[in-house]
């Protein structure tokens, strides 16, 4: 029955994630790069600059420009960064990582764009909160009779929050970590549904859903101040624990760099012929790059949207800053390190993937390497449970309105989903995520094309009345 389900899956996410959805996500960065004539290259250190500005400007919003940033950050930088870097490298070769790249170059458009529509389109309830993303400019950009469209788009966030990003694939790669670590022979185990699971598994699952739903019951005030703590924090640490590898590994980066571009064009025929292995190379790396980085993905918007921001470009600039931090950086050291080590074709898997190129890489031993990458893939991870339950609880409050008892018992079904996560096979959670993710992008990639416009004429106007020169 399990093998059975697991195929119908891979089944369908091979044809969500087929060529037309890969060209459309690529099509829309490139058209959007194009139309914006690199703005996500020549406006870099402007957005930069703003990122560390300490000056809010006086626009409706719940959260500072800097907390938004976080709490989009919160949501990507996770398992994708860690766990998904290695799944995709493993399935598609090491040229997935290069299709990483080009999704992210591109995306860093895409991610500018619909940050921009988000605070243009939002909208501030009678309560003072406000809520936007690719519903509203769905809606109120393109018009009331694609309304239908916007529905769609929430739909697939409440999937991707409840079945995708949000939950299982976080607390699934938390719970691995934690067990490769303690327990890695499951000695201490117990049987459940048929199966066999490490004690230490279950345990940090319930004191992991446990420290969630105090952070959620806070709303999200307290999921941004956790956030802009624990992001940071994280990311620097590992960063620095990433560098030592590559500088340990100096001389071996440049045959590794010639090894990915190979592969991502099939001169490595990984998987099949030359046309076949690129495709595979293509499809995870740009499926697992756009799981990471959410560029398109319609994610980041709902967060922009509750920006202290009146101009629309300014945190159009600073959100895309996600996309570089989270690829261009952070999913680029992981990969390099697992390319270099050859953690990636050992025959292994998920989170011990890249717990072996630690392994192999840093000048530690393998428990103190293997501790660090579960300490920071578990926060990692904490932070995107919390970014991703506050993305589909807007997505429900579009669709069912400003029902606070309802959101509150869609808090306890999505923790309920976090308790359960750790006991789903790497691969199920794996193509879950995917297929939700793919079903998401598709409105949102519409808008984005649709409202193209809209964009360049807001950017255009930002520049030349010289607001960034003042800010």
């Amino acid at each position: 029955m399990l093998s059975t389900i697991t195929k119908i899956l891979s089944t369908v996410d091979d044809f969500v994630w087929g060529l037309p959805l890969i060209i459309l996500i690529l099509a829309t960065g490139l058209f959007l790069t194009v139309r914006l004539r690199g703005l996500q290259i020549k406006r870099l250190p402007l957005a930069i600059k703003y990122m560390f500005s300490s000056d809010e400007e006086d626009g409706s919003g719940e959260v500072s420009s800097f907390a938004a940033l976080c709490t989009a950050l919160s949501a990507t930088i996770g398992t994708g960064n860690i766990v998904g870097v290695a799944t995709a490298i493993v399935s598609g070769g090491p040229g997935a990582l290069f299709w990483m790249w080009m999704a992210a170059i591109v995306g860093t458009a895409t991610k500018y764009a619909e940050c921009l529509l988000a605070v243009k389109y939002r909208v501030v309830e009678k309560d003072g909160h406000v809520i936007g993303g690719p519903f509203y400019y769905i809606e109120n950009g393109m018009g009331k009779q694609f309304r239908w469209l916007a529905k769609i788009f929430a739909i697939f966030g409440i999937m991707v929050g409840l079945f995708g990003i949000g939950t299982f694939t976080q607390i699934n790669g938390i719970t691995s970590a934690i067990g490769n670590f303690f327990d890695k022979e499951s000695v201490h185990y117990v049987n459940l549904f048929g199966r066999d699971y490490s004690l230490t598994i279950i345990i940090s699952g319930i004191v992991l859903t446990f420290f969630v739903a105090l952070v959620l019951i806070g709303g999200l005030k307290r999921i941004s101040n956790v956030a802009q703590i624990i992001v940071p924090f994280m990311a620097i640490i590992y960063v620095a624990v990433v560098m030592i590898i590559l500088i340990l590994n100096l001389g071996k980066i440049p045959a590794a760099l010639i090894e990915i571009v190979q592969s991502a064009f099939g001169l490595r025929a990984f998987g099949g012929g030359m046309f076949g292995a690129m495709i595979v190379a293509m499809q995870k790396g740009i499926a697992r790059g756009i799981f990471s980085n959410e560029a398109g993905l319609g994610s980041a918007p709902i967060a922009a949207a509750a920006a202290q921001s009146k101009e629309e470009v300014r945190q159009g600039l600073i959100s895309m800053l996600g996309t570089f931090i989270d690829t261009i950086i952070i999913c680029t050291m992981t990969g390099l390190s697992i390319v270099i080590t050859g953690a990636w074709d050992m025959g292994l898997e998920g989170v011990a993937v890249t717990t072996e190129a630690f392994q192999i890489g840093l000048p530690f031993s393998n428990s103190v390497s293997a501790f660090i990458l579960m300490v920071c893939l578990v926060f990692f991870a904490f932070t995107t449970i919390l970014g991703w339950d506050y993305y589909s609880e807007k997505c429900l409050e579009y669709i069912i309105g400003n029902k606070p008892k309802a959101i509150t018992v869609y808090r306890w079904i999505y923790i309920a989903c976090i308790f359960i996560g750790p006991y789903m096979t790497v691969k199920a959670v794996w193509t879950i995520a995917d297929i939700c993710n793919g079903l998401m992008a598709i409105p949102n990639l519409i808008a984005l094309i649709a409202l193209n416009g809209v964009v360049v004429r807001e950017t255009k106007s930002f520049f030349e009345r010289g607001v960034h020169n003042k800010i």
